[in-house]
């Protein structure tokens, strides 16, 4: 019993066409058969004659000899590796694995692996190169590393130790094509369909039944006794299907239909066999019947070679001889069809006829109703026409698809049943069995489902009696094995086929099911469900469906698939490493682990999930055998590791990532069962963590020398210019970034065993390099101590003597250092730094969010530090401990980090707002607003600058910064307000019209900061400026308020004596209120201020010239010599602990004086 597959049919069919073609075409001068020359090809059987004969008789121009022909054909079939021997070595023949049907190029690649049987495989080794045993040859070496595959030479004969199986039928002693079955079949379907008196008539036939009507009533009265009819039109299309697909002209089919309608008129209702049915259509087809002469000489000699398979095992000698004499008759062209009569050809077939009808009168051998002698000797040849007329349910112009009408064309099938010996079990294992069949043929998924149920229809049918139990086990098969012989009955041999093919493709399900989950999962079950011991059940016995069943025998297949399995597949991706490993290739373990990889995905995700309906360990099973099978190779690589190379990297990532998937392998099968290995350790890991740890803080260490150089370099390059348009910090930090984050990145891709140690050195890193570059960045900043300019305080009063000499305030040089410094930091500068600042807080955010995230991808599949005691319990608890530690040290190192930095924005933000108001514009604002009077010296002037100031800050700072600095310059300049009113100098004195002008001089300033809206909140800019308000406030009032409210707060002049000068006041500080006495333009505040204080009129120092104050000011003129930056002297001012002293005094004398009265 063979496969039926299409593709060797169409090979087969094209084979004789051609070869007819080549013998018709003139190219041989003579043809010769054993009877002598001729031009007929009615007698040759292409077949069994040779190619490579007729192409070598063609060459050569002779004679072509048939027996010869023949000869060599089975001469080249039983050695088969001769002709591989010949052409194998340069790639001229390969077989082909695609539907040859289909059109195109022919292909470019290789051809895919052959399946070799050993003897085939010794042959083939002979034959190749001598190269060592294990070595492979260089071509081959280089063809395995370009395709990525480190294989070496496959053994075939390990791929699969089980030989396909195949139910092997005794043979047909006349040799009968697949062709002259399918005919023959056809024949058979057709005449038990006529003599069960289903209506298939022609067109022609209905056209006359309509005429006598009457007299088909009264047939279908007679024929219903014995078969319930259909309609006359759906017969006649299920014939017509039938027909076409047997592939059976209508020419064949109206001549055979025409014989058996006369046959089955003249024979009673009854059963017919085989013979009767040959013998029929022998005596009432003649030659004129038929189109050629080849095609008769075919069809007879078909129907003689049905006869000697069923009458030649007739153990009457005489009649056996006899019937072998008349078939030779038969076969004879020239003394059958010319010298023999009609009548002697009648005669001649009525003895044959009396051998048939007396075996066929003979009693069954196990009493079955309706057996004929022919059920158990002619079985080999019954079976395999009951095998093509089930082969018709399939779609001749597409093997996968079942048509429409197989329903109703199986029904009809039964109608052979008698004639050809089938029960209804058999039906359902042939029809299994052909279905399988076909599915190995098309790999259409479909027909495995039925066939299934086919399986599952004979293992779960009813108890047959035992002498139908006999009659199907008489029913032998012969099936090898490895070269052995085995004799099984018929559905043994079937079922042991089904379940050998499936063996052999699920030992190596990774080669043959990759990604085909579904496809995988029926072929097991057929392959469970067709290997149960018993095929067929006795009564009592334990019935198998393959499906929900934990026995023994289940377990022992699954496990045997998974261990083969992994087996062959390990095979595949073996590479031992040798003098043959290039060095710019990647290392074998690399290779071998990523392999494996693929395997296990496959295991997790497609095979396992089945294979655990049946054997819940599977899984186990297939992770502890990889980890095994790849830390046998990993071992010896690990010994000789001592530094952290980039073939030492790759190789420890890849074992890591592949213990991982093998965990998690292991584990999906631990979540579902109570299994004792999920409390501890699966297997030994490999011991990665204690040669990479001590190895990867080396190389932390290493990267951080190397990153302090190059942001250390990176400063000293800096011009603080920005990027570009869009990116406006500087391109040190850029620099820096790129350097941390590609150790970063090195850092991960390691893919090792790590813990908090290793993060905690990263950050490390990390922390110390930012914060050398913010620390290079903050100490080039200037204090704001040397922004404010020092001024005498005295009292109001206006000079008497204009022309008497006054006193010059003295003033300081700044530090060459400071100068320098204030030089190098303009305002564009500072403005580049700022984004700076805000660049890092962004990138540290962006850095830490992939650190985390990276590291959370480590502990997820982290498997190492994990005792054997540890549970999963403990274990989720040790993870929660660590997440907190990981936690504080994101804080301690890259908060800290962002803080620094935002602390560092806030502090040049400030040293930016008093460098422009204090440094920037103290000519212009310090020294010229309001100096020598109020309405002369307007703010009006001074708003174009500040405008231009606001508007380049702007355009240089980054839009996340901008209210903040904005904020800065408004602060200062308030600041600037205050010190006009309160440190002015002896230039300065306000008078109650003046605090009126100033104030609408403020809201003018207020306004230019809200600029419409688009500037910062109103809310804002009113709180900020609400203490100037105050000041202006206070000169406002009458002064002995202000003397009244200084008395007040004398006893807390002593409270704060280490704050800074100019930090904020509050209103009833004394310092602030002595400042306001100062400045009021008030006779009584002056009188009182030098009765109390001695404090000097200021009209004794000099005021600056009006004309050209750029060179007689003093600050100017220092400038223009020097271009240097200066403070006021404090030689001049008197000792600020002295005022507080003589302040207190005279508090108390006022006091006394006050309660005197």
């Amino acid at each position: 019993m063979e496969f039926s597959n299409p593709m060797l049919r169409k090979y087969r069919d094209d084979r004789r066409r051609l070869l007819e073609f080549v013998l018709s075409s003139g190219l041989i001068k003579e043809i010769r058969t054993p009877a002598g020359p001729t031009t007929s090809f009615s007698s040759i059987n292409f077949d069994s004659i040779s190619t490579d004969y007729v192409l070598e008789c063609i060459n050569s121009g002779g004679v072509l000899d048939v027996s010869q022909a023949r000869k060599r054909y089975y001469d080249e079939s039983s050695q088969p590796i001769t002709f591989l021997q010949m052409h194998l070595r340069s790639g001229d023949v390969y077989y082909l694995h695609s539907d040859p049907i289909s059109m195109g190029s022919p292909p470019f690649r290789m051809p895919p692996p052959m399946a070799m049987n050993h003897a085939d495989f010794v042959e083939l080794s002979k034959s190749e190169t001598n190269y060592p045993a294990g070595k492979k040859s260089p071509s081959l070496f280089e063809e395995t590393r370009k395709n990525c595959q480190v294989t070496t030479v496959p053994d075939l004969n390990c791929m699969g130790n089980t030989t396909v199986l195949s139910a092997v039928l005794p043979t047909l002693k006349t040799g009968f094509s697949d062709d002259d079955l399918r005919e023959s079949a056809y024949e058979v379907f057709l005449s038990c369909m006529m003599f069960s008196r289903v209506e298939i008539y022609s067109t022609e036939a209905k056209k006359r039944e309509r005429s006598a009507r009457f007299l088909g009533v009264l047939n279908n009265r007679r024929e219903k006794r014995h078969v319930e009819h259909e309609s006359p039109d759906r017969n006649l299309k299920i014939h017509e299907t039938i027909r076409m697909q047997m592939q059976i002209s209508e020419a064949t089919d109206t001549l055979i239909r025409r014989r058996l309608t006369q046959f089955a008129s003249s024979k009673p209702c009854g059963d017919i066999d085989v013979p009767q049915l040959s013998l029929a259509l022998l005596t009432g087809i003649l030659r004129t019947d038929f189109p050629s002469e080849k095609s008769y000489i075919h069809w007879k000699n078909r129907q003689a070679n049905v006869l000697e398979e069923l009458l030649s095992s007739d153990h009457n000698k005489n009649r056996k001889q006899m019937i072998g004499a008349s078939l030779a008759k038969i076969r004879n062209p020239e003394e059958w069809d010319l010298k023999m009569s009609p009548s002697e050809r009648s005669d001649f077939l009525l003895v044959i006829r009396q051998v048939a009808l007396a075996l066929s009168s003979m009693p069954g051998r196990f009493g079955i109703e309706g057996e004929t002698y022919y059920w158990t000797t002619g079985y080999h040849l019954n079976i395999r026409l009951y095998e093509k007329i089930l082969c018709s349910v399939f779609d001749i112009l597409e093997d996968s698809q079942i048509i429409e009408e197989s329903e109703e064309i199986l029904e009809l099938t039964k109608l052979t049943w008698s004639m050809l010996g089938i029960t209804q079990k058999l039906h359902h294992a042939l029809f299994a069995w052909v279905l399988f069949q076909q599915f190995v043929a098309t790999e259409d998924m479909a027909l495995l489902d039925y066939a299934l149920c086919e399986v599952d229809k004979v293992l779960s049918a009813e108890m047959c009696d035992d002498r139908e139990v006999a009659y199907t086990n008489s029913l032998t098969s012969s099936t090898f094995s490895n070269g052995h012989e085995m004799r099984l009955s018929l559905m043994q041999s079937i079922f042991l086929s089904i379940s050998s093919w499936c063996d052999s493709k699920l030992q190596d399900y990774h080669l043959h099911f990759s990604k085909k989950k579904l496809f995988f999962e029926r072929v097991v079950t057929m392959a469970l469900s067709a290997g149960n011991e018993d095929f067929v059940p006795h009564i009592n016995s334990e019935q198998f469906t393959g499906v929900g069943t934990s026995s023994e025998f289940v377990t022992g297949k699954i496990r045997e698939y998974v261990e083969k399995s992994l087996d062959a597949a390990c095979r595949r991706v073996t590479y031992s490493p040798s003098s043959e490993y290039i060095k710019d290739t990647i290392h074998p373990l690399v290779t071998l682990a990523n392999e494996l990889n693929l395997i296990v995905e496959e295991d997790l995700f497609i095979f396992s999930p089945v294979l655990s309906q049946w054997y819940r360990e599977c899984a186990m099973i297939s992770a502890k055998k990889l980890h095994q099978f790849y830390g046998e190779r990993l071992k010896p690589f690990l010994q000789d590791v001592t530094c952290l190379t980039m073939d030492v990297r790759k190789v420890l990532s890849a074992a890591v990532a592949l213990e991982a998937c093998l965990i998690k392998l292991h584990t999906s099968v631990c979540k579902e069962t109570k299994s004792p290995s999920a409390n501890g350790p699966a297997f030994d890991y490999f011991p990665i963590a204690e040669i990479s740890g001590p190895i990867i803080l080396d190389w932390i260490v290493a990267q951080h020398e190397r990153i302090l150089k190059w942001t250390a370099r990176a400063f000293e390059l800096e011009d603080w210019e920005p990027l570009s348009f869009q990116q406006k910090q500087a391109a040190s930090a850029v620099e820096v970034f790129r350097i941390i984050e590609e150790t970063v990145d090195q850092f991960f891709e390691f893919s090792l065993p790590m813990d908090i140690t290793h993060l905690q050195a990263l950050l490390s890193v990390i922390f110390h390099s930012l914060d050398a570059y913010l620390s290079k960045m903050s100490i080039q900043l200037v204090e704001k101590k040397f922004f404010y300019p020092s001024t005498p305080l005295t009292r109001y009063k206006e000079a008497a003597f204009p022309i008497v000499k006054k006193k010059v305030v003295e003033h300081s040089i700044l530090d060459d250092e400071v100068h320098r410094q204030l030089d190098i930091l303009a305002t564009s500068k500072l403005c580049i730094r700022l984004n700076t600042y805000r660049y890092i807080q962004k990138q540290i955010t962006v850095l830490e969010d992939g650190i985390r995230k990276s590291w959370e991808a480590i502990t997820s599949c982290r498997i190492y530090g994990c005792s054997a005691e540890m549970t999963p319990g403990t274990l989720g608890t040790s993870v929660d401990l660590n997440d907190e530690s990981v936690t504080e040290l994101f804080v301690a190192t890259l908060d800290c980090i962002r803080d620094s930095a935002g602390h560092a924005i806030k502090r040049t933000c400030d040293f930016l707002g008093a460098k422009i108001v204090f440094w920037d514009m103290r000519d212009s604002f310090l020294f010229n607003l309001y100096h020598g009077g109020v309405e002369g010296n307007r703010l009006d002037d001074l708003l174009p600058q500040f405008d231009s100031a606001l508007n380049n800050v702007c355009r240089l700072i980054d839009e996340t910064i901008r209210d903040l600095v904005v904020s800065s310059i408004y602060k200062a300049s308030l600041e600037g307000f205050v010190w006009l009113l309160l440190d002015g100098g002896p230039s300065r004195a306000f008078s109650d019209t003046d605090i009126s002008m100033i104030e609408e001089d403020l809201s003018v300033f207020e306004d230019l900061f809200v600029a419409n809206g688009e500037g910062l909140p109103r809310s804002l800019i009113e709180e900020e400026s609400k203490f100037v308000h105050q000041i202006l406030s206070l000169f406002s009032l009458q002064t002995q308020s202000v003397i009244q409210m200084l008395m007040e707060s004398s006893e807390h002049i002593s409270v704060d004596t280490t704050s800074p000068r100019y930090a904020p006041r509050y209103l009833g500080d004394a310092e602030t209120l002595i400042r306001v006495l100062c400045h009021k333009k008030d006779r009584e505040a002056s009188k009182f201020l030098k009765r109390h204080y001695q404090l000097p009129p200021s009209s004794d120092y000099g005021e600056t010239p009006s004309e050209d104050s750029s060179f007689h000011s003093p600050l100017l003129a220092d400038i223009v010599k020097r271009s240097a930056s200066f403070r006021w002297s404090d030689k001049s001012q008197s000792s600020f602990k002295f005022m507080k002293k003589k302040l207190q005094e005279a508090t108390w004398d006022i006091k006394h004086v006050t309660w005197s009265k």
